[in-house]
């Protein structure tokens, strides 16, 4: 095994090659934002099945069936990455696939028709975006000192979220359009001839969410340093399985690293489904167009991205694991808070008036206490994943990085295939959304007192 590939940088790259990686998280975000949470998800529950609740249940079992998948091979792919040394071409094979399967979100046309093509398309993106993601992370202890991680890290996660705030303006402003007049948010008829009545706007948020990837992911391969060349591919198979083998095998003397792992299955399970679900519950509670769930993902885009360059700075000043646990509790709070939220009720007893004629963007007192806790917990994500990114690169081995790597991936996703089915089957066993979704607040209470178990050292060893 090559262990040049994982080896920390004594000083850091050049300043292109690390915008090269930067971009990589810019690339990536449009699959999260548009099509997860904002835009995607929400159209194909309210218009391809027709019924939020189903169209939930659906969704949560198109999830989980991706975690388990990336709960299967994503170690496998890490211990590979580290044998071979070189990510790149593992990133681009991945990135193939999360191309592919947003492009073809095209074809999910409204009626039921196009259901299961929606849902296989996008697994196949999904998958794509999150192991290609897996190689990604392992390029970056390479590129500057190790004090520098969580700068790195908030400021990939920082770009991703300004990538995903631009691409929700251009799909805004030019494709998907308000129902009821036919108009973007600019007040303009969509791009292309798009047509309003097929929802086309809607559906070519997965062209775009390829297209966007293949011009920002360039940079990485233009400027960003691979690792060094190890293994053939057969050999690094072999070498691969091996590794992960002894390393599961010797996980006793890694226990610190595995109850952060455990951590994070937790919490990051939760984060999740939280956005996989986000959209998907606003329009079933308020009803909210695209355009609506669209201007509140660029509000809440905003503070992400606030929440993750400053959480970077905090990480560096205070160590991750603060960082960590600040951002739970206010996913707690504030999640618990949004749960209290009806169409015509705050605090699940007292009645508000619902929006009506006239009131305008978010009109009801409910629709903005939904916003402003909206808010607060994209301030709260940005932090949760750069600083948990940066966790991983303190406590794990050095000369297993990318390994590590895929275990970090794998205890993100171990019990997504749960999460998101829990909630699916609550919401259909209840009939409420509301309902479903609340299981989540659990993950982050629980993710929360494992990693206050969690020991950090000063050093950049791991601490066993």
């Amino acid at each position: 095994m090559t262990a040049l590939a994982a080896e920390p940088s004594s000083r850091s790259a050049s300043r292109l090659a690390i915008w090269g990686w930067v971009l990589f998280d810019w690339a990536c975000q449009p699959f999260f934002t548009l099509v997860i949470t904002f835009v995607y998800a929400p159209y194909f529950a309210a218009a391809v099945v027709g019924d939020p609740v189903r169209g939930q249940a659906l969704w949560g079992f198109a999830t989980g069936a991706v975690g388990l998948t990336i709960a299967l091979f994503s170690p496998l792919l890490g211990a590979i990455a580290d044998a071979t040394g070189r990510r790149k071409p593992w990133i681009a094979a991945f990135g193939a696939l999360l191309m592919l399967g947003s492009a073809a979100l095209w074809f999910g046309k409204p009626g039921d028709a196009s259901t299961m093509l929606v849902l296989v398309a996008f697994g196949i993106g999904a998958i794509g975006v999150e192991f290609a993601t897996v190689f990604n992370n392992a390029m970056m202890p390479a590129l500057v000192p190790h004090e520098r991680l969580g700068r790195l890290s908030g400021l990939g996660w920082g770009m991703g979220y300004v990538g995903g705030l631009l691409s929700l303006v251009v799909a805004l402003g030019f494709l998907a359009t308000n129902p009821a007049t036919g108009k973007t948010l600019f007040g303009l008829a969509p791009l292309f001839g798009l047509d309003p009545a097929l929802r086309e706007g809607d559906r070519a948020i997965g062209p775009l969410t390829a297209l966007w990837f293949v011009v920002f992911v360039l940079p990485l391969f233009l400027f960003t340093p691979d690792g060094a060349r190890g293994l053939p591919l057969k050999r690094a198979v072999r070498s691969g399985l091996a590794t992960l083998v002894a390393t599961l095998k010797e996980a006793r003397q890694h226990r610190n690293v595995g109850v952060f792992l455990l951590a994070n299955m937790i919490y990051a399970d939760g984060l999740v489904a939280l956005f996989a679900f986000g959209g998907i519950y606003a329009v079933g509670t308020f009803g909210w167009s695209t355009i609506e769930l669209g201007i509140f993902g660029i509000l809440l885009t905003i503070t992400g991205t606030i929440g993750a360059i400053s959480g970077g700075w905090l990480d560096d000043r205070f160590g991750p694991k603060p960082v960590i646990l600040g951002s739970l509790v206010l996913l707690v709070l504030a999640s618990a808070s949004i749960l209290s939220i009806g169409r015509d009720s705050i605090l699940f007893v007292i009645a508000v008036a619902p929006a009506g004629p006239g009131h305008g963007l978010f009109g009801s007192a409910a629709e903005k206490l939904y916003v402003g806790l909206g808010l607060l917990i994209g301030l709260a994500a940005g932090p949760l994943q750069a600083a948990s990114r940066t966790l991983l690169a303190r406590l794990a081995p050095r000369d297993k990085l990318a390994e590590f790597f895929g275990l970090f991936a794998l205890s993100g996703k171990l019990t997504s295939f749960a999460a998101p089915m829990l909630v699916a089957t609550v919401t259909a066993a209840t009939a409420s959304q509301r309902a479903g979704v609340s299981v989540l607040v659990a993950f982050f209470v629980a993710g929360g007192l494992v990693l206050a178990r969690v020991r950090v050292s000063g050093g950049s060893g791991a601490r066993r």
